[in-house]
């Protein structure tokens, strides 16, 4: 398996291409196609990644749905506008794609980010007990642009970041996880969609006096000082 890169935003995946590519879109000159990933857990379900891959890196012209794969990049979002709401979407942007003709014998679903909390942490308990802290962080990219990476902690890690106030600096390491939920539109309609998050095994707080300065503004655009 490969490294991963030296930078606050690298993800490395293995799975199974789960549908043909489609034509994204184009930068540059350079064509950007999309699908998703089938990625095996431990427990033998899949979770659903979304990826986007360049032109340059594979061949467009031949079938891909079922064919193994290890994608390494950068884990991205943006907002989707869906009539008058919008939706944060995301994805992971390939930096290399090397086609693989069978399982090996660890699958890689790994990410590790460096970030700011950008939303207050929203600390709850399962109906079994379980502690859990969700939060936004928010990555910054070049050119003043920020990705918003949602995040769950579990257990003593919950308790700890639901205390940190919002601009604090976190290095986090986790796996990249699919789920579906239900959400009542109506008395009887009720829709069933997907959501993306990172479940957090490591984690590092960074001290206040090393992240003055920028911090990731959610609500607003790029950064603020």
């Amino acid at each position: 398996m490969k490294k991963l890169q030296t930078n606050n935003n690298s993800a490395i995946i293995f799975g199974e291409i789960g549908d043909e590519f489609e034509y994204s879109h184009e930068k540059f000159g350079e064509p950007f196609y999309q699908s998703f990933l089938r990625v095996r857990r431990l427990s033998e379900c899949y979770d659903i990644i979304p990826i986007i891959v360049s032109g340059r890196l594979f061949d467009v012209t031949v079938p891909w749905k079922g064919r193994l794969v290890e994608i390494q990049g950068q884990y991205r979002s943006y907002n989707r506008h869906e009539g008058n709401s919008s939706h944060l979407k995301l994805v992971i942007f390939a930096l290399e794609f090397t086609p693989f003709e069978d399982y090996p014998e660890v699958i890689a679903n790994r990410i590790e980010l460096d970030g700011y909390i950008c939303q207050v942490p929203v600390y709850r308990k399962t109906p079994k007990g379980r502690e859990i802290t969700d939060l936004m962080l928010a990555v910054n990219r070049a050119y003043c642009k920020s990705d918003y990476i949602p995040c769950i902690c579990w257990g003593r890690t919950a308790r700890y970041v639901s205390r940190l106030p919002m601009g604090s600096r976190l290095q986090v390491a986790g796996r990249i996880q699919s789920r579906t939920y239900r959400k009542k539109l109506s008395e009887d309609k009720v829709i069933e969609r997907m959501t993306f998050e990172v479940s957090i095994n490591e984690l590092e707080y960074i001290h206040e006096r090393e992240t003055a300065g920028r911090v990731a503004d959610y609500h607003g655009e790029g950064l603020i000082s």
